[in-house]
C-alpha cells in the first residue's frame, strides 16, 4: 500500500514538473535551410510565456537569458562561442504573451566551414532551461561562375578575391557573391545574395581603379541586374542595386509599340534596323 502510495506521489510530482516546464516554449525557425559561406545565417527565436512570472532578458536586474546552441550534425560535437555579444536585443515578456525576436548565428559562431548544423535555441528562467528543437541547416560552397582579383596600390601585400557563385533557394537560383582578404589577411567579408538569376548569359563582376565592383547578371528575359559595391583595404560596403532593361528586348517592344494600333505586324528585326 505504502509503495502504490509513494508511486502515485511521484507520478503526481513528475506531472506537475512537466505542466510548470511547459509554460514557457522557446522555438527558433531559419530564413532558410542552405546558406552559402560567409552569407548572414538569419533566424527569428520565438518565446511564448504561459507561466505567471515574468521573462525578462539583458536588463541589468534580469537573471533570465535566452541564446542559441550550434552544433556539428556529423558527431553532435558543440561549437564554441566566439562573441561576448547577447543573441538578442533586451525584451520583457509578460504572462500570456510572446515576443519574436532576430538573432544572426554568424555573429557567435565560425559557420564558414562547409556542414551541416543543428540549431537549439535556449531560455533560462529562474534557473530552469527550456529548450526548443534543434533546426538543421547546411553551409555550401555554391556553384562558382566567375572571379576577379583586385589590388591596392597603397596596399601591397593585400589583395582581395571576389568570386561568384550561384545555388537554389526559394523555388529558384540565386547569384551570390563572396570577397576574401589574401595575403597578410585572412578576412572574410560577409557574402551578398545578389538575387534571382536567369542562367542565359554569363554574370561578370569588374574593378574600377577607383575601388568600385560592377557585377553584372541576367535578371528575367527582359532584365539584367547591376550590383554595386564600394571595395576599399579596410572596407567592403553595399552602393546600389538596379535593374537593367535588355537593350535588344527592349528594342523590340519599343517596335511593337510604334506599330500598336495600326494593324500592321511589328518586324521581328532588331529595334537599331526597324527602319
Amino acid at each position: 500500500m505504502r509503495k502504490s502510495v509513494a508511486l502515485l506521489s511521484f507520478l503526481l510530482s513528475a506531472s506537475s514538473l512537466l505542466a510548470v516546464t511547459s509554460e514557457i516554449s522557446v522555438d527558433l525557425k531559419l530564413d532558410a535551410y542552405d546558406f552559402v559561406c560567409g552569407e548572414r545565417v538569419r533566424g527569428v527565436i520565438d518565446v511564448a510565456n504561459s507561466s505567471p512570472d515574468k521573462v525578462s532578458v539583458g536588463y541589468s536586474n534580469s537573471r533570465d537569458s535566452l541564446f542559441v546552441e550550434v552544433f556539428r550534425a556529423s558527431d553532435r560535437s558543440q561549437l564554441t562561442k566566439v562573441s561576448k555579444g547577447a543573441f538578442v536585443a533586451q525584451f520583457r515578456v509578460d504572462s500570456g504573451e510572446g515576443q519574436k525576436l532576430e538573432t544572426i548565428l554568424n555573429d557567435h559562431y565560425a559557420l564558414q566551414n562547409p556542414s551541416r548544423y543543428l540549431a537549439k535555441p535556449v531560455l533560462v528562467h529562474n534557473g530552469v532551461r527550456y529548450e526548443g528543437q534543434p533546426r538543421a541547416f547546411d553551409i555550401v560552397e555554391g556553384v562558382r561562375v566567375g572571379t576577379a582579383l583586385q589590388m591596392f596600390a597603397n596596399h601591397k601585400d593585400l589583395q582581395r578575391e571576389f568570386e561568384l557563385v550561384y545555388w537554389s533557394k526559394n523555388h529558384g537560383e540565386h547569384l551570390y557573391l563572396k570577397a576574401r582578404d589574401a595575403g597578410s589577411s585572412d578576412r572574410r567579408w560577409q557574402t551578398r545574395d545578389l538575387g534571382p538569376i536567369l542562367r542565359i548569359d554569363k554574370p561578370s563582376v569588374s574593378i574600377l581603379p577607383s575601388g568600385e565592383v560592377i557585377v553584372l547578371h541576367r535578371l528575367n528575359q527582359d532584365q539584367f541586374v547591376r550590383s554595386e559595391f564600394w571595395s576599399l583595404p579596410n572596407a567592403f560596403e553595399f552602393r546600389s542595386r538596379v535593374a537593367v532593361a535588355d537593350p535588344e528586348t527592349a528594342g523590340t517592344a519599343r517596335v511593337r509599340e510604334l506599330y500598336k494600333g495600326k494593324n500592321v505586324e511589328a518586324k521581328e528585326n532588331p529595334w537599331w534596323k526597324f527602319w
